[in-house]
């Protein structure tokens, strides 16, 4: 199919600096968890956004020092030449494509650790660490000279790696210039600190040197926080932001403008929707004839034509979404817009470098893989056999490998007991604030319309019976798991005394609107995720008192890897859910639940007219387990194999569901890579 001529606009060329972008898609620097440890899995992970069609492609932060060490985070290192050959292994990854490589060069100052380099942190003045025990040294004018020096090396030897831009970055409360503006950070009295101008000094300086040493073939970009989500307190865009850019405005060859700190700019779908920084960074343009990059977790062309029309932007970034799909743009330019695998904003990505692990992504379960495993987002073999697979559940799991096996060119089955295909996603979909998850199931299936290969059949619950006389040679069994309503979860291998004194209601019960008829409900959250906190504002909006109760320290407290642990508190709070953390329900007599602190305190007690206990998950294994009791029926039957997949084998989360699937689609009739079924990226071994 050809282009819709709507979107010619966003594939117009876009000129920064002595270099050129091809089009308007601008893939901004992110994390992920790969960095300067795994550098063959990060150049294959941003050649492939360059294969997809992202005329920029940056890496994440890259520190230029050693007394900028973020460790235990794996970011991107360039301290000395020793590191030129890891990040050309990008440049040249992302030059195979025709893309242009961006480099974020970065000094953490106070927010770095130092844990690994065991320097000493500095910083505009004496000041504690932003997330260590210890503080960081006031910079005198010798170490803010050789601060400039060091950024200046590094840009030079990010030219050496072949990086066609280059970052000055001052974002997200995590580099010096940044630090040197903010006026809570900054109380130096000499020509560093005070005035506006001042402050600006380090910044203009930085831009100015990279720019002398390698602007006369390098882009600089500047990444500019544009608002701290403080008022008066921090940077804001209608305060002293606007004065800055107005500064600077035409220094730079390229402005990347966002908000600050990163809980804000990456804001999950739940608490922001599709453009909410566009009130903030509005305004940068109006100030400079250059080119302005700006994110919002766009994937609708419709909405990017409309920010460059209205001349907010000039390029489209994005992190987020050049995760969910590498190829958003050439699906774009090839007319495909509704192969797009939109972004759900659960952050799930985010995790990987708050886990420092690879990064991975609910909606694109190649991500990471480019390199380990040699996944292609949009290419898979072709099959290998003439076997034809069923696959029991239409859950992610089951979706996921219907639509990889069909892509293939298996001939699959897809049975789904239930009258509607999406399995645990249609349920969490229809929560407050998680609608956009429904973006896992609508992909899959416009993905397998697409197919003769693939039939799918509802309200058809499958038995042995009907299992062995299909005819099929595989058989995959995506059947889920069921909630527990005894309590038995990470704090209590038993169940939990006096539970069914109450009425007890599963998660699964209150997303199917089976809810109780009288309050105070004990959300009990035992799981630590998102879904007790969706659920007690479920509760909330239905009208019932809730009390919700967790052993963790913060309510949905893992939700701090996902950048949402202060909105989710903060949103509970607000709607008047009394909120107990680090207390376990120990067990509930005469309508009253024992909460025990974890601290010593005294046990309180509190009534309760239900409980929804959040703990843990069965997987439905009951078929799999009568399947293969009957090891002759099934080779009569023809059936080479019976595997179980996604939650029916162990409870998880959507992005491991869906990467379940997926990678039962790539092993069908693959050869058995042995134990460790990936490449590694191992150290030389040398001798001291």
């Amino acid at each position: 199919m050809s282009r819709d001529p709507r979107y010619d606009i966003l594939f117009e060329p876009v000129k920064i600096g002595p270099v050129t972008a091809r089009n308007r898609f601008f893939q901004v620097p992110h994390c992920n968890g790969m960095g300067h440890q795994h550098p063959q899995g990060h150049a294959a992970m941003r050649g492939m956004k360059a294969e997809g069609g992202w005329a920029v492609v940056s890496t994440e932060e890259c520190e230029i020092h050693p007394s900028g060490d973020v460790t235990p985070y794996v970011e991107a290192r360039i301290w000395d030449d020793h590191d030129i050959p890891y990040l050309s292994m990008m440049t040249e990854a992302v030059h195979r494509h025709g893309s242009l490589a961006a480099i974020e060069l970065v000094h953490n100052g106070p927010s770095a650790s130092n844990l690994y380099s065991r320097e000493v942190p500095i910083g505009p003045i004496h000041q504690p660490t932003s997330y260590y025990p210890f503080q960081a040294r006031a910079m005198d004018r010798e170490d803010i000279r050789n601060y400039r020096r060091w950024h200046r090396d590094a840009a030079l030897r990010a030219k050496k790696a072949g990086f066609d831009i280059i970052y000055v970055y001052a974002g997200h409360d995590l580099s010096l210039p940044m630090h040197f503006l903010q006026k809570r950070r900054n109380q130096r009295i000499d020509e560093y600190g005070g005035s506006l101008e001042n402050r600006v000094r380090l910044f203009r300086e930085t831009i100015e040197e990279a720019k002398a040493a390698v602007g006369d073939t390098c882009g600089i970009a500047v990444r500019f926080a544009v608002d701290e989500m403080m008022g008066d307190d921090g940077i804001s865009s209608e305060g002293e932001a606007k004065d800055i850019v107005a500064m600077l405005a035409e220094l730079p060859d390229l402005w990347d403008v966002n908000v600050s700190n990163w809980k804000y700019d990456s804001q999950t779908s739940r608490f922001a929707e599709e453009g909410y920084q566009e009130p903030f960074t509005a305004f940068v343009k109006k100030l400079t004839t250059k080119p302005v990059v700006g994110v919002g977790r766009y994937t609708s062309p419709d909405r990017m034509v409309s920010l460059i029309r209205k001349g907010m932007l000039d390029m489209i970034g994005a992190a987020r979404p050049s995760i969910a799909d590498p190829y958003l743009p050439k699906k774009i330019e090839e007319g495909r817009v509704e192969d797009i695998r939109e972004c759900i904003g659960c952050n799930i990505c985010i995790t990987g470098d708050y886990t420092i692990t690879p990064i991975r992504c609910t909606q694109n379960p190649t991500m990471g893989e480019e390199w380990r495993k040699g996944w292609h987002p949009e290419i898979m073999p072709a099959k290998a056999s003439q076997d034809r697979v069923l696959i029991v559940g239409g859950g992610p799991a089951g979706l996921e490998a219907a639509r990889a096996l069909g892509l293939r060119g298996y001939e699959v089955a897809l049975a789904e007991a239930g009258t509607e295909l999406g399995g645990r996603v249609n349920q969490e979909s229809r929560l407050p604030g998680l609608s956009a998850w429904g973006r896992v199931r609508d992909y899959r299936l416009g993905q397998i319309a697409k197919m003769n290969q693939v039939e799918t059949y509802l309200d058809s619950r499958m038995g042995v019976a009907e299992i062995l006389e299909q005819g099929f040679e595989r058989v995959v069994l995506a059947t889920g798991s069921t909630w527990r309503k005894d309590g038995v979860g990470r704090s209590h291998p038993f169940p939990i005394p006096g539970l069914g004194e109450v009425a007890v209601f599963s998660p699964s019960d209150i997303m199917a609107g089976r809810l109780p008829e009288k309050g105070p409900v004990l959300v009990y959250d035992d799981d630590l995720f998102y879904l007790a906190g969706v659920l007690a504002e479920r509760l909330v909006k239905a009208g019932l008192e809730v009390i919700y109760v967790t052993p963790g320290d913060t309510a949905s407290s893992w939700t701090a890897n996902t950048l949402e642990v202060i909105f989710i508190n903060k949103r509970l709070r607000e709607l008047g859910v009394r909120v107990i953390t680090a207390h376990d329900l120990a067990g509930i007599k005469a309508g009253e639940a024992q909460l025990v602190s974890a601290y010593g305190d005294p046990a309180q007690y509190v009534a309760v007219g239900a409980v929804v206990p959040v703990t843990a998950r069965l997987p439905e294994e009951a078929l799999y387990h009568e399947l293969m009791a009957q090891p002759e029926a099934l080779k009569d039957a023809g059936i080479k194999s019976v595997t179980r997949i996604g939650d029916c084998l162990a409870p998880g989360l959507i992005a491991y569901a869906v990467y379940a699937g997926h990678r039962y689609a790539r092993e069908l009739d693959a050869a058995d890579l042995g134990e460790v079924k990936f490449r590694r990226a191992l150290p030389l071994v040398t001798t001291p």
